[in-house]
């Protein structure tokens, strides 16, 4: 996701820890945080780039992909609909073996994204899928209309053994993606299918992010509470990690490509628990924490940061709405 504003590294919004807010189970405001509600486990938020839209992920049962405006803060349903679009291009995807066959809606959940910015209005959204099959959906997202579109262009199964979590596009073409069960990084081309990406075995994986040129991978270590910088096609692997302080969920690039943006869990499933969000330095590796908050009704833990302007917003794997609050001037 190349579409991050600037960010400002002062915001710190501190609560104290102790019994979880209560104030939003009806969409209420907690303090500066608002809320956008009826949203099925927003795990992961990508910017559509124009910074008017944003997708969010759907990772529980009767997830859906959901296009929020981000000025309005509504949101209507993009996949799976009665109305969606598909157009296979088995050339670039040879082993996927056509679009989903869903049973039902219901059978749909969409966790990690990532949108690949395109030369004009039409850009790449890549979707870990889990349902009727493992998989990393692609969509192409039409952003030229009054609001963007979804067509369904192809897919890429998980080998049996693997089951993903986030997805980046590569800058030559394929994928790369975590798998935290096996505990390492795949990549994925049309040519040679998938291969283990070498120095990723012992990276905790869950989030991950990719440099615009495509040497550095950056894994979020979710259970270990670290971010691993990781090079891509060197021998040797060059490695690097550091401690973030809590266990890092999703990453997202800032626009300029010098800094990471990662959302997480602090005192993961205890009734202390906070949503944390943290800004990495990609040269020097430098954390700085710039938000923490106590666990609020109806968004457990924040799994996805982003920033829209003077706004951040957070999404969550367990709850049903995305949160905001204003970024510092």
């Amino acid at each position: 996701m190349r579409a991050i504003p600037a960010l400002v590294l002062s915001l710190v919004v501190w609560t104290p820890v102790g019994a979880a807010a209560s104030g939003a189970a009806a969409c209420e405001p907690v303090g500066d945080i608002q809320f956008i509600c009826d949203l099925i486990g927003p795990e992961d938020l990508a910017i559509v780039p124009g910074g008017g839209w944003v997708i969010a992920s759907g990772n529980q049962a009767g997830g859906r992909i959901q296009l929020v405006h981000a000025r309005d803060k509504t949101a209507t349903v993009l996949f799976p609909s009665p109305t969606q679009v598909e157009r296979f291009d088995a050339g670039r995807y040879p082993s996927c073996p056509g679009p989903l066959d869903l049973p039902e809606p219901d059978a749909f959940r969409a966790h990690g994204l990532y949108l690949a910015k395109g030369p004009g209005h039409v850009h790449g959204l890549y979707v870990v899928h889990h349902g009727v099959r493992e998989s990393i959906e692609v969509f192409e997202v039409d952003a030229g209309g009054a609001q963007p579109e979804l067509v369904w262009v192809g897919c890429v199964v998980a080998p049996g053994e693997l089951g993903f979590n986030s997805v980046v596009a590569l800058p030559e073409g394929g994928v790369a993606a975590t798998s935290p069960g096996t505990g390492d990084v795949w990549e994925w081309h049309a040519e040679t299918g998938w291969t283990q990406v070498p120095g990723s075995d012992d990276t905790a994986p869950n989030g991950l992010e990719i440099s615009s040129d495509g040497r550095w991978f950056y894994v979020a270590g979710w259970r270990e509470e670290k971010l691993t910088r990781l090079s891509r096609g060197r021998t040797p692997v060059e490695k690097a990690v550091v401690d973030i302080g809590f266990r890092p969920d999703n990453l997202r690039m800032a626009a300029d490509g010098s800094r990471i943006l990662a959302a997480g869990h602090g005192n993961y499933r205890t009734p202390q628990e906070t949503s944390n969000v943290a800004v990495i330095d990609l040269q020097t590796l430098a954390v700085e924490r710039i938000f923490q908050h106590v666990r609020i009704d109806g968004f457990e833990a924040s799994t996805s940061a982003i920033q829209i302007g003077d706004e951040i917003w957070l999404g969550t794997n367990r709850g049903e709405r995305v949160a905001y609050f204003p970024a510092p001037d």
